[in-house]
């Protein structure tokens, strides 16, 4: 039996995040990841734009009893988008396949009242490193708009609701991307 399936290419990556199985590695083009905020929401996130071209990497997994329900109410701030044949993937069940996105009307760039959670990003980069490997990790870096954003550090006293602690190995590579990426992280 297929079943609908969703792309994802943040926190959705990192299984300890979520209880949605089976998990694909997968790669989507057409859309470019990037930092960005919508209203309702106190922090910035990753989200997709379309772009000819551009490739991410991610993870597809089945939507739990074909009911959309639960992912809607995670992904709450974005629009579910078909992207069905956009995505390679080694997966035999799927029927179609959706991508969440910040609405373009809705979505801002973030800023320091709005910044990048480093708990967020820790939970995002150990998905990549546990998925992907060091070198997945790093296209993720590289795949990304929007490092020069403010990252709060709430890594002893996590924000995001789905924070994950990380090795001492993975803090370090994590510390290594962002100061390489030039991002400025604040307390």
């Amino acid at each position: 039996m297929k079943h609908p399936h969703f792309f994802g290419y943040g926190s959705l990556v990192n299984r300890r995040t979520h209880d949605f199985t089976p998990i694909h590695v997968s790669r989507i083009t057409g859309w470019r990841r990037v930092w960005q905020r919508a209203p309702n929401r106190p922090a910035a996130f990753l989200s997709v734009v379309a772009e000819t071209g551009a490739e991410i990497e991610g993870v597809i997994a089945p939507v739990p009893n074909d009911d959309w329900v639960a992912l809607d109410a995670r992904e709450f701030s974005y629009a579910r988008i078909s992207v069905t044949d956009a995505v390679a993937h080694d997966a035999r069940d799927v029927r179609d396949i959706s991508i969440y996105a910040i609405p373009p009307q809705d979505a801002a760039p973030p800023d320091r009242d709005n910044p990048i959670l480093l708990s967020y990003v820790d939970a995002v980069l150990q998905g990549y490193l546990r998925e992907y490997g060091e070198t997945g990790a790093v296209r993720f870096i590289e795949t990304t708009e929007g490092w020069d954003t403010p990252i709060r550090n709430d890594r002893d006293s996590p924000i995001y609701p789905r924070a994950q602690q990380l090795t001492a190995s993975e803090q370090t590579f994590v510390d290594d991307m962002l100061l390489s990426a030039r991002a400025r992280v604040f307390a």
